[in-house]
């Protein structure tokens, strides 16, 4: 971390040597990556881009649903009432490569709907239904089931 403060902050030689001595003496590391994170994206972007990437950071590292999550349509196949889960992670959302993938991932315990834990892999969608998807810990969609127009 001390080689990236050295390469790519502004700060002096002698500020960054304070840094290095607060985290010896227990400042958590994690800050002060935080003002180099901070410092990176003002520099490219702007002050208020940097906190709100830091805020996203957090909010992710505690579980919280990204806020601009958006809704991803997947269709039913024609005269059905529901779609499967594991096409629903594949081919609807691509929050997985395939449907083995999905329900390797299932089996794994990694894949929630609304929050909770997914054990069936052979779970169905019904159509009018609107689900949060997560697999891991930072991979989201919002579906909503709907019938073929």
């Amino acid at each position: 971390m001390w080689r990236y403060f050295e390469l790519l902050s502004f700060r002096p030689l002698g500020d960054i040597a304070r840094l290095k001595r607060a985290v010896a003496d227990g400042r958590n590391p994690r800050d002060v990556k935080f003002e180099l994170a901070s410092e990176i994206v003002a520099r490219f972007h702007d002050r208020r881009a940097a906190e709100q990437a830091q805020a996203e950071f957090v909010a992710l590292s505690h579980k919280a649903l990204p806020e601009d999550l958006p809704e991803v349509v997947i269709f039913a196949e024609m005269g059905a009432a529901d779609v499967a889960l594991t096409a629903a992670l594949a081919a609807g959302t691509q929050l997985v490569a395939s449907g083995s993938e999905a329900r390797r991932k299932i089996a794994e315990g990694a894949v929630r709907i609304d929050g909770q834990k997914v054990a069936d892999a052979a779970l169905r969608l019904p159509v009018g239904a609107v689900h949060t998807l997560q697999v891991g810990p930072r991979r989201f969609a919002r579906v909503r089931i709907d019938k073929r127009p």
